[in-house]
Order: C-alpha cells, then sequence, then structure tokens
C-alpha cells in the first residue's frame, strides 16, 4: 500500500513515531496523575460526587496535550536520531549522500500535522474546555452538583437546620443514625431523631426537596419547663436548598477566549487598554508556543548525536531543560505583557528570536562543522564529572571491603 514512500522515509518514521507516542502518553498521563491526586481531596473536602473528577481531568486534557505534543515530538525525533547514531547507521546515511535536510523530511511532515492539531487546542479546543473545568469546580463548590451530607459531622441547611449522620449508603441518598435541630419562623426549636431516612425530590418545587425520616422521635421546645416530645413511624421534613447563583459567561479571563474573541479585543479601539495588552499577551503566547514546534527537529538533531564512541544520553537531558525552560519563560512574558509593563510583541517574540538563534546555530554545529559538536564543552565537562564520580564511588567501595575483610583490633 505505501510502496510508493522511500523505505528510508518508511524506517524514519517508525522510529519516530514509537517514542514519540510513548513518550506523549507518558507526559500527559504523569500531569493528569498528578491533578487526579489534588482533584480527589478537593472533591472529598466538598462532599461531591467522584464522577466529577473525571469530568473535570476530561476537561484538562487539551491544557496538558498542548503541553506534551512539543515535548513529545522533540523526544520522538531525538530518540531516533541517537539510535541511528549510535549504531553508526547515520554514518552510513551520511555516506550514501542523504544529508541531514533529506533525513528530516519525515520529521518535518509529522511536525507540520502536529503543529495543526496544536492550533486547533490551543485557540479553540482549550478556552471552551478550560471555562468547562471552572463552571464544573463552580458547580462543585457551589453545590449544584449535589454535594452529599458528610458523615459523622454537623452539616448546616438552608440556615435554620443542623443535620448529623451515623451512616451513609446509595451515594448518599439512604442515611442511617440520623440527628436534625430544626429553627422554625416562630422561634420554636425541634430536635429529631430517626433510626433512617432518604431524600426524595419533589415535582412542584425544585428548591426543595424532602427528607423522609423513619422510626423516630421529634423533641419540641415551646419554651415552656416541659418539652413536647412525639413519636413517628414516618415524617417528611422538608428542606429548602439554597438559591444557586448562575455562572459567568465565558471569557471572564483571556485563556478562555478563542482565535476570533481575542483579535476581535486585543486590536479594538473601543476596549480599555488592560483589556487589549491582556488579549494580545494570551494571542501572541499561544502563537509562539505553536511556531516554536517548527524548530523541534532541528534541536533534536542537534542534541541527538554524542561525540564519537560514546552513548552519553546528556542531550536528552538538555532538550527537556530547555524546552520547560523556554515555556516558562514564555509564562512570564504573558504575565508582564498582560499588566502593560512590556509590549506582548517584544516580550514573547524576543525570548523567541533568542532561542531560535540557538538552535540554528546547534544544527549548524553538527550539520555542517565537521565533527562539531552543539554541547561539546557540556559532553567533555559530563564525562569528567562521570569518571570522577565513579572513581570516587570505587574507592568508596574498597574502602568498606577493607574494613570488613580487616580483623577486629
Amino acid at each position: 500500500m505505501f510502496n510508493f514512500i522511500p523505505s528510508i522515509d518508511r524506517y524514519i518514521f517508525r522510529l519516530v513515531v514509537l517514542p514519540m507516542l510513548g513518550v506523549f502518553a507518558l507526559a500527559a498521563s504523569l500531569l493528569l496523575l498528578d491533578k487526579m491526586l489534588r482533584l480527589f481531596d478537593f472533591v472529598a473536602v466538598e462532599g461531591g460526587p467522584i464522577g466529577v473528577v473525571f469530568k473535570m481531568l476530561g476537561a484538562l486534557i487539551p491544557e496538558y496535550a498542548s503541553l506534551a505534543i512539543p515535548l513529545g515530538l522533540l523526544l520522538g525525533i531525538l530518540l531516533a536520531f541517537r539510535k541511528l547514531a549510535t549504531s553508526s547507521e547515520l554514518d552510513v546515511f551520511r555516506a550514501v549522500g542523504l544529508g541531514y535536510g533529506r533525513m528530516l523530511r519525515v520529521p518535518y511532515i509529522i511536525t507540520a500535522v502536529l503543529m495543526a492539531v496544536n492550533i486547533a487546542l490551543v485557540f479553540y479546543i482549550q478556552p471552551i474546555s478550560r471555562y468547562y473545568y471552572e463552571q464544573l469546580e463552580y458547580d462543585l463548590r457551589s453545590g449544584a452538583l449535589g454535594a452529599s451530607i458528610k458523615v459523622g459531622e454537623f452539616t448546616t441547611l438552608a440556615d435554620r437546620m443542623a443535620l448529623r449522620i451515623d451512616e451513609s449508603e446509595n451515594e448518599g441518598r439512604d442515611l442511617k443514625g440520623i440527628f436534625a435541630r430544626v429553627a422554625n419562623s416562630k422561634g420554636q426549636v425541634l430536635s429529631i431523631s430517626a433510626r433512617e431516612g432518604s431524600f426524595l425530590a419533589t415535582k412542584d418545587s425544585p428548591d426543595t426537596i424532602i427528607l423522609r425520616l423513619n422510626e423516630g422521635t421529634i423533641v419540641q421546645d415551646t419554651g415552656s419547663q416541659t418539652p413536647r416530645v412525639l413519636t413517628f413511624t414516618r415524617h417528611d421534613l422538608p428542606i429548602d436548598l439554597p438559591a444557586i447563583e448562575e455562572f459567568r459567561g465565558r471569557g471572564d479571563a483571556e485563556r478562555e477566549y478563542i482565535l476570533p474573541e481575542l483579535l476581535s479585543i486585543g486590536w479594538n479601539a473601543d476596549e480599555t487598554e488592560a483589556k487589549r495588552d491582556a488579549s494580545q499577551a494570551s494571542f501572541n503566547f499561544r502563537l509562539v508556543e505553536v511556531v516554536m514546534m517548527a524548530l523541534m527537529p532541528l534541536l533534536a538533531v542537534a542534541l541527538a548525536i554524542p561525540p564519537k564512541r560514546s552513548t552519553s544520553a546528556l542531550g536528552v537531558f538538555v532538550s527537556i531543560v530547555l524546552v520547560v525552560s523556554y515555556h516558562k519563560v514564555n509564562q512570564y512574558g504573558e504575565d508582564v505583557a498582560a499588566l502593560g509593563r512590556v509590549d506582548p510583541f517584544i516580550a514573547l517574540w524576543g525570548p523567541f528570536v533568542l532561542f531560535a538563534a540557538l538552535i540554528l546555530w546547534m544544527y549548524y554545529r553538527v550539520a555542517f562543522v565537521p565533527g562539531g559538536q552543539a554541547i561539546g564543552a557540556l559532553e567533555v565537562w559530563f564525562a569528567k564529572a562521570s569518571k570522577a564520580v565513579t572513581r570516587l564511588f570505587r574507592r568508596t567501595r574498597k574502602s568498606r571491603a577493607d574494613m570488613v575483610a580487616s580483623p577486629a583490633e
């Protein structure tokens, strides 16, 4: 089916795609797992349903994917060319006239596809999903998702009822060991205890639910010396739900705007200067993050090739540090530009030009300078440091062995 594709391109495609997908899945999983633990704690404190955790994680996938895609692309290409270099296949390709430009044809096709995916993520999908995440968080805090009654604690409902239960089943709908203290408009206080109960919805009023109690006692404090005591087999207690304000509209923060909205606000003279600065900063931040992906193949090749007769993986470590550091610099530039302290174009495209110049220089050293190394000085220092640590470790092991072998005095 794909016989029209040169075998060298198919080979490089396989070398790049497998580690790229692995790195992408690993990075996204680590980010989601870290957030999952925090969300479980948050939902548990708020008393909400566990299912909302997975909805919130799903809303964060586009945001984390926009970070994991460039990293997966970089490491996929880097590991592919590192394998070619350490197995001497790269020397064979160069010897038969295949330059780096020819070998980067397939990686750049992959890069173009991923850049299109990332554009859709950061300019359209991510703002909508971020707004959905904020809405879920608001609903959880306000109780709109049906927060459950916390077992063993007093819960205040509608500012006139205190409720405590000993056990909860069926996701909080069936309760056991119930105690409620209710104050009415006349100042009378009812203390109610019941063996079990359940929540029931009402058709007439969506703002009111019924707490149906079974086998209990009501003690009514009328203000006199002798309270009234009543026993019941079943008693329905209406509970007024607190009013929940409607969640705000999308666009409270610039990261919730899609591309047409950013362009409309950022260059609209009728908007305030602060609003324009924030929108332009968000637009340039998203754009520069996508454009930088075009330089990832060059950076990967520059850091993938270790010195001759060396299997050093220092380039992998340096590539991760460079990409993460550049992302953090962009975030700082966006924050500064949003405050109006620096022009958004300078704050975000200035670091891009410097980083791009560094990448082009590193690629030139590897591709066009005979025997050139992009991080040759770091490789030399790393090799000396590794040897020093190895010697120190061996001396320590030898000293311990001598102490064990020598007789005790």
